[in-house]
């Protein structure tokens, strides 16, 4: 498995995901850049996403939808604040509505990623930050944690030299 380390710290109120990759930092980027790819691992196994908007730039949007086993859906959604490429992207992560517009009843949540170089691998470090311990209680019960680490664990299929 790839996801080498979950952390989840109330005092910083942060979930962080490590994972180590056989790649180059440009191709674990690219699963996040390319919708189709980032389709293909965003969210658990059983709840596939679907991206109905990935504007890749800075303040642009995405939307998106999972859809569970029994075809009940879940959106979200992010709006990028900076993007470094191929070593950082950070941005505002939130729940959206039937109608796939962030839901105004809860925060957003501010995330990054870092692409690490390191040797023949690139180590991916996912921190998403809660706005206060009542959001980061909600997330964690709803399964945020695990729900990551099984996404993040789909990304080594997508590296193969058949998915490039």
């Amino acid at each position: 498995m790839t996801v080498i380390r979950t952390v989840k710290d109330p005092e910083k109120l942060t979930l962080t995901i490590v994972a180590e990759f056989d790649a180059s930092p440009e191709r674990v980027w690219d699963v996040w850049e390319n919708p189709r790819k980032l389709e293909r691992w965003w969210g658990p196994p059983t709840w596939p996403a679907t991206f109905t908007r990935h504007d890749f730039v800075v303040g642009g949007e995405s939307r998106y939808h999972m859809t569970g086993p029994t075809g009940e859906t879940h959106a979200g959604f992010w709006k990028m604040i900076a993007i470094d490429k191929p070593a950082r992207i950070d941005f505002l992560n939130g729940l959206a509505g039937a109608d796939g517009e962030p839901d105004p009843s809860m925060a957003a949540m501010s995330g990054f990623v870092i692409f690490e170089d390191i040797g023949d691998q690139t180590r991916m470090t996912a921190v998403t930050s809660f706005v206060d311990a009542a959001q980061m209680d909600t997330m964690l019960a709803m399964g945020m944690a695990e729900g990551m680490t099984l996404a993040v664990g789909q990304i080594d299929e997508l590296l193969t030299a058949a998915a490039v």
